[in-house]
């Protein structure tokens, strides 16, 4: 990668340092540059933070969204320049179109409303009036936004791979998925996004790794997932075994909980304990982590942690207590990589002690998102030895609802279904909506927020859950789609991509009772302000700890390694969909480290040393660094306590709700305030399974 001269580079970073936007924060600020008629002139417009229920704030088409505040100087005051009485601020696309009105500016700041294009310019014209529809003045100072950065890479990047170390038929097979001589498969092609010739001969440095196809003849079909409601003291009996799975017409040899698809749904009244005897059938060994509860540290499921790995062939008890009402989900936390993607996971609903906890719905549906890589010949198998996909996470090239490519639902005209939505992929974040009908967003991890809000779509991380309440009023057909917009690295391009993950039919039957008052009312839930009021005094204070996010680059192949370092020039704030596979899938968590670094002792990782005290109320800070050799977002999530998200880039969080996972964008801060109520030792590490291979997790003790 090419560095400027150090001169040069003080020199920019002084500069924008005066104005106010420090090279760590160039995702979100941008220069605005004078006209050669109007020198004196100078601009900042910053991207800020638009509050969000949400991990990050998005349109329902996939753009993401800021909130522009200009600071302006130097203008001359606009009747020197002829027929002019004011200054208007545009945004714009590199087309010039649509040209969208912000409002009038003069010397100082000023906030002039919302953005959500890919890439844009912000425009400053002299205007005869505040009112003018349409830009017709001399333009005056001008500026591109940061994802304008994102440009075709250099020829010669691009010859070098053309020429890359790969034979003409390892290329093939890589560009078809199929099966090579060494028993990979690699993944395809992203479609509408090519894929560099040079990267298609390489292969991950580790063995292959499918369930073995001798357990084919001992596992069944899978079945779709059943719902068993327990009650208090009562026991679950959990297997988790190998299970064949067909998929859009082609069986493959996957894993399941009692032979399901996702594993069984357990509901439990909140409060209750039950007892799982868990019995592990698989080949490797295992462990059971039961997400977002907060239970006996005991029972965490953490392997060398909190208990040793169960082996193939053995069993574990658990003693699972619920406190909180809500939707959680039970995972392995033993090579999630392999174990988990391959159909290991499953919902456990809390029912709340308050029959009024939720407003009035007419059913539940309970859903979990998922994505799987499927090649020509097959699975793209897993690392034996290290998690391949280190780089971005492994994402899947078929999206999936409770296990289905296809997901369907009947329902009433009028009728209010209440969604629990669980994200069980890897990495990928979805952006879900259900055109032409109603929603609003009740809870998320741990119950339900200080209000209801109306939403257009949901955006939910590995690992988070949501519950949306929505009323299909109108007869016909409404999709469930993942509408996003991923990065074409190669060529500079933002690619929009609609996925259908099902279809809801509304029956023209109108449904019975009419909720619709109710529905139309956002309740205030005064139960969860009062709570959360009670922490309201520790809001302001300074961080008692902090944590960055970053990324340590091992020794990755020419002309892999370049390409990766070259995205740090843009980087955008999610990374959607995996555009890049075959570069994605070579790196193994042998060759990537992903850190998490105590700011103040410079400790990563494992040798992280913090100690907490039950009851302690701790101001947490995590920072995803911009500046590093790959940044990607990152799902956070706290084991065995719960807290609340207090702001992200100094914008306050407006309405509040009790999370374990949180999702850290690419050069965002995000306050925290972590309630210790648990003893124990519980991990902190993000939920991109290829991340927590590579590294990304820490151990804290509350005693």
């Amino acid at each position: 990668m090419l560095a400027l001269p150090a001169a040069l580079a003080a020199g920019a970073s002084a500069a924008w340092a005066q104005r106010g936007c420090p090279p760590r924060d160039d995702l979100y600020c941008m220069e605005l540059v004078a006209t050669p008629a109007f020198p004196a002139a100078t601009g900042i417009a910053r991207l800020g933070w638009v509050p969000t229920p949400f991990g990050v704030a998005v349109t329902p088409e996939g753009e993401h969204l800021y909130d522009l505040t200009l600071t302006l100087d130097g203008l001359p005051d606009p009747r020197t320049l002829g027929p002019y009485f004011t200054y208007v601020a545009w945004a714009t696309t590199p087309v010039l179109r649509p040209m969208l009105k912000l409002g009038d500016v003069r010397n100082g700041v000023a906030r002039v409303g919302r953005v959500g294009f890919n890439k844009f310019l912000i425009l400053v014209s002299a205007e005869p009036s505040a009112a003018v529809r349409d830009r017709s003045g001399p333009l005056v100072l001008r500026g591109a936004s940061p994802s304008m950065r994102l440009q075709p890479h250099d020829l010669p990047i691009l010859l070098a791979a053309a020429g890359g170390h790969a034979e003409t038929q390892s290329r093939g097979d890589a560009a078809h998925g199929r099966k090579s001589s060494d028993g990979w498969v690699p993944p395809p092609m992203h479609p509408g996004v090519p894929m560099l010739p040079g990267l298609m001969g390489f292969r991950p440095q580790a063995t292959p790794f499918l369930p073995d196809p001798g357990a084919a003849g001992v596992a069944s079909p899978a079945i779709p997932h059943r719902f068993i409601r327990l009650n208090d003291g009562d026991t679950l009996r959990l297997e988790a075994g190998p299970v064949t799975r067909t998929i859009l017409g082609r069986s493959y040899l996957m894993y399941g909980f009692n032979g399901q698809y996702p594993g069984p749904v357990v509901e439990v009244a909140q409060r209750a304990t039950i007892v799982v005897d868990f019995v592990n059938r698989t080949a490797l060994p295992t462990a059971v982590h039961w997400h977002g509860v907060r239970l006996d540290n005991r029972f965490d499921g953490v392997p060398h942690v909190t208990q040793e790995p169960v082996a193939p062939g053995e069993r574990f008890v658990y003693h699972v207590h619920f406190p909180d009402a809500g939707i959680y989900w039970y995972h392995p936390h033993h090579r999630e990589d392999i174990q988990q993607d391959l159909g290991l996971y499953g919902n456990l609903f809390v029912r709340p002690t308050d029959p009024d906890y939720f407003a009035p719905a007419h059913r539940d549906e309970i859903l979990m998102l998922d994505d799987l890589l499927i090649g020509e010949a097959g699975l793209v198998p897993y690392g034996l030895e290290a998690a391949t996909h280190a780089l971005n996470g492994r994402f899947g090239n078929v999206l999936l609802v409770n296990g289905e490519p296809r997901y369907e639902l009947e329902v009433r005209r009028g009728e209010v279904i209440r969604f629990f939505l669980t994200n069980a992929s890897s990495t990928r974040v979805f952006n879900l909506s259900f055109p032409d009908a109603r929603m609003k967003i009740v809870g998320s991890d741990l119950g339900n927020y200080e209000r209801e809000e109306w939403t257009e779509n949901v955006v939910i991380a590995p690992a988070e859950r949501y519950i949306v309440d929505v009323r299909f009023e109108s007869a016909g057909r409404v999709p469930l789609v993942n509408r996003v917009h991923a990065l074409d690295k190669v060529f500079g391009n933002f690619v929009a991509l609609v996925d259908t993950l099902g279809l809801v039919r509304v029956a023209r039957r109108p449904a019975r009772p009419d909720l619709s008052a109710g529905f139309d009312h956002l309740r205030e839930n005064d139960d969860v302000a009062a709570e959360i009021a009670r922490y309201r005094v520790h809001f302001d204070r300074p961080p008692d700890r902090e944590l960055e996010l970053t990324v340590r680059l091992g020794d990755i192949p020419f002309p892999i390694d370049p390409l990766v370092r070259m995205d740090s020039l843009y980087f955008h704030p999610v990374e959607w969909s995996g555009t890049m596979p075959e570069m994605n899938w070579v790196t193994t968590a042998r060759q990537v480290r992903w850190v998490v670094r105590d700011v103040a002792t410079g400790a990563e990782n494992d040798a992280i040393d913090w100690r907490f005290h039950v009851g302690d109320l701790v101001r947490l800070r995590l920072r995803n660094q911009r500046h590093a050799g790959h940044a990607m977002q990152h799902p956070i999530h706290i084991h065995g306590q719960r807290f609340l998200v207090l702001s992200v880039n100094g914008v306050a969080n407006p309405n509040r709700v009790w999370k374990d996972t949180v999702l850290l964008p690419v050069g965002v801060t995000a306050e925290l305030l972590v309630e210790l109520s648990n003893p124990g030792r519980w991990m902190l590490h993000c939920h991109i399974a290829e991340h927590l291979s590579a590294g990304m997790a820490m151990v804290f003790e509350v005693s």
